[in-house]
């Protein structure tokens, strides 16, 4: 007789003091050639930020290499891994230094936050480039949330927020499923 799978339990806030590291945020240093900066808020269904999400961002490294060196949690700079890991602040806002991405034009996200029985994946684009397959399946107003958008005043500077949830104003951040290979 088969069982049932164990239910899924929501996450934290308990990961808030384990998971997050000092400069979780800085793939690459202050001052770096070349440095951008992402960040943004995560907002929740009611349009109140949620102040205690932590998030996960994956990338190649400039040159389209994949990136991923061991020891990423520990790193001093030298060595770009293309992983971080930020918490959001008291205002539900986040911020990231890195690179450009080579290769895959985009950044992967994962986000964790309380109520979220499983985390979510998604994308942050910096340009929209023709011939994405996971863009060319959305409409137009929904590949719009997939993008960060440059500041006007701060060369360098990006915002992407993620919405759990959309309202008449905003659309729903695209969040990705992946479907289990056994």
């Amino acid at each position: 007789m088969p069982l049932d799978a164990t239910p899924s339990q929501t996450i934290g806030p308990y990961y808030g003091t384990a998971l997050p590291f000092p400069g979780g945020g800085d793939v690459v240093p202050a001052g770096h050639p070349g440095a951008l900066v992402l960040h943004g808020y995560v907002i929740d269904g009611d349009g109140a930020p949620v102040p205690d999400a932590l998030l996960e961002f994956w990338q190649t490294a400039p040159d389209g290499s994949p990136a991923g060196a061991p020891g990423s949690l520990r790193r001093d700079g030298s060595v770009f891994t293309g992983f971080a890991r930020v918490p959001t602040d008291g205002d539900g806002h986040y911020a990231l230094r890195t690179l450009p991405p080579g290769g895959a034009p985009y950044l992967a996200l994962c986000l964790f936050a309380r109520g979220l029985p499983h985390h979510l994946f998604t994308r942050v684009y910096f340009a929209l480039p023709e011939g994405d397959a996971l863009l060319a399946a959305l409409s137009a107003d929904r590949r719009g949330t997939l993008l960060a958008v440059p500041e006007a005043d701060r060369p360098d500077t990006y915002r992407f927020d993620v919405r759990l949830r959309g309202d008449e104003r905003h659309a729903e951040t695209v969040f990705l499923a992946f479907a289990g290979t056994g």
